[in-house]
């Protein structure tokens, strides 16, 4: 086994070691506003069309942190009484962020600036320099070699920029241009208030949970518990939950406030985040838990289709569909290569009958880095080391197949994979009300600071029994050396015997019913 066995200290010692490069930051460490590039630029034209009243108009994204960051903007204007118009693009009719097909829509406005896109929109912002409107473009992602014609460029990505930390999202630098505007303004706006949806960005957008990330996570989190902003109260509601933590927001309702974007349309999440009473928030909920249904479904289907397809000898899994939806092909690369433990590329045939689709990583492959090498029969490519888009002619598959796996091959990774969340061996002997706590101190996780898994050999399956409509998830209780821990493992078709002896892979759970605490093991594994 090629995990180390661990002791409660060296657990905190190993969490502590995630924050060796920052520490732990409060909101008295944030930067200022001034220390991104052309935010004072940027600020300053929006101030001026403000007070002469031009006609402005706000492009977002349909992802959470466009969401959250249109949402952001929309409510400082009102609340500031100010007009703003608010467009997010259609992911199947208008495409990503701020391109061509939206400059019909907005040639006659005065000014038009961005959240959470347009550091690569080089055609439209030409479109709006010759329409004779001003663009401000404010995004987070990797600035290209050539940048967009624009007023100004907020981007903490840019060379001359010296914001400190690279990894914030969209919403985050929303929040910061509103804090620039409020100052500006002389407004007298709670700028704290707004941080219970950004911290739902931060983590929908999967920043690392270190340095000023954590810090307006964890305002954030102590902000939506106490909310009174209706959509909130109805997902509380919803989720029958008074408090909300990360995973709640990374699991539930981030998914929610996706689907609308990836089945239908983004403002639909918009709408329901501004829904000015708690009724109206409710009848905005059930449609957005509509779409995830159907998302969830689409998903299923699609999931079930793909793993037909699987070459387990692959490295990376290329999985293809006539006319699967391209809202949901990502997740389900996901989940394919949770399942293989392999890389996997998911793609369906778009319009022109070539492919289209998303990647996801697995451990220590950098997907990006292998399937880069293959741009010259790819269309279209970009992304992360973890996560990637990209097109190419029907014609180009099967050699874009086999030159994945050859030059995954050439990066010659380690053939058993370890998995980096698994802390190490853990006895069932340390496993209490302590641990838990200890584990909670480092709170909130995510991505950058994962949630500690755990593994335990020689492991006896004392019972066993199916819970569940269908009978797909398992309850166990185990043993080790006399010591008894309960455990769940949620959808599973694997049929499991009391008394045979396993090694286990697990987080560790307080679980809660009828005003009862007790510990309890979410499996992950069973081997």
């Amino acid at each position: 086994m090629p995990y180390p066995k661990i002791t409660p200290t060296q657990i905190s010692q190993k969490l502590q070691k995630r924050f060796s490069k920052y520490g732990h930051l409060s909101l008295a460490d944030l930067p200022k506003p001034s220390e991104f590039k052309d935010i004072d630029r940027a600020t300053a034209r929006i101030v001026k069309a403000i007070h002469t009243g031009e006609k402005i108009v706000l492009i977002g994204d349909y992802d959470v942190d466009g969401v959250v960051s249109t949402t952001l903007m929309v409510m400082f204007f009102e609340e500031i009484g100010v007009k703003l118009d608010w467009i997010i693009p259609n992911r199947f009719r208008d495409g990503y962020g701020l391109s061509p097909n939206l400059i019909p829509r907005i040639k006659d406005y005065d000014l038009v600036f961005t959240v959470d896109n347009g550091i690569s929109a080089i055609e439209a912002s030409k479109e709006c320099k010759r329409l004779g409107v001003d663009l401000i473009i404010t995004d987070h992602h990797i600035v290209p070699s050539t940048l967009p014609e624009a007023y100004a460029i907020v981007n903490q990505k840019q060379e001359e920029c010296t914001f400190p930390y690279e990894e914030i999202c969209g919403a985050q630098i929303a929040w910061y241009l509103i804090a620039s505007l409020s100052r500006a303004l002389k407004a007298k706006i709670d700028l704290k208030a707004y941080l219970g949806l950004v911290s739902i960005a931060i983590i929908a957008d999967m920043m690392p949970l270190h340095h000023i990330n954590r810090a307006m996570v964890k305002a954030g989190l102590q902000l939506l518990n106490r909310s009174e902003l209706p959509a909130i109260k109805a997902f509380r509601q919803h989720l029958d939950k008074e408090v909300l933590n990360a995973e709640d927001i990374g699991f539930q309702i981030a998914p929610v406030l996706n689907s609308a974007g990836r089945m239908d349309d983004a403002k639909w999440s918009v709408e329901f985040l501004l829904s000015s009473n708690i009724y109206d928030a409710r009848v905005r909920l059930e449609r957005l838990v509509e779409f995830n249904e159907t998302r969830k479904a689409m998903e299923q289907k699609i999931t079930d289709e793909a793993i037909e397809q699987v070459d387990i000898d692959d490295d990376i899994l290329v999985v293809t569909g006539e006319d699967w939806h391209e809202g949901v092909i990502g997740i389900v690369a996901a989940r394919i290569g949770r399942r293989f433990e392999k890389p996997c590329i998911v793609l369906t045939r778009d319009e022109n009958g070539d492919f289209k689709g998303s990647g996801r990583s697995f451990h220590v492959c950098n997907l990006f880095k292998v399937t880069n090498l293959c741009r010259p029969i790819l269309k279209k490519f970009g992304g992360h080391e973890s996560a990637i888009g990209l097109s190419l002619e029907a014609k180009n598959l099967e050699q874009f197949k086999q030159e994945l796996q050859q030059h995954y091959k050439a990066q010659n990774y380690p053939k058993q994979l370890i998995d980096p969340d698994i802390l190490g061996e853990l006895s069932f002997s340390h496993i209490d009300f302590e641990l838990v706590n200890l584990l909670k101190s480092f709170e909130p996780y995510g991505q950058g600071n994962p949630r500690p898994k755990f593994i335990s050999s020689n492991v006896i399956i004392e019972d066993v029994n199916d819970m569940g409509k269908s009978k797909e998830h398992r309850r166990f209780t185990f043993s080790q050396n006399g010591v008894v821990q309960q455990a769940v493992l949620f959808k599973t078709k694997e049929v499991f015997h009391i008394g045979q002896v396993v090694s286990v892979v697990y987080e560790i759970n307080e679980n809660r019913f009828n005003n009862r605490v007790t510990l309890q093991l979410m499996v992950e594994k069973i081997f």
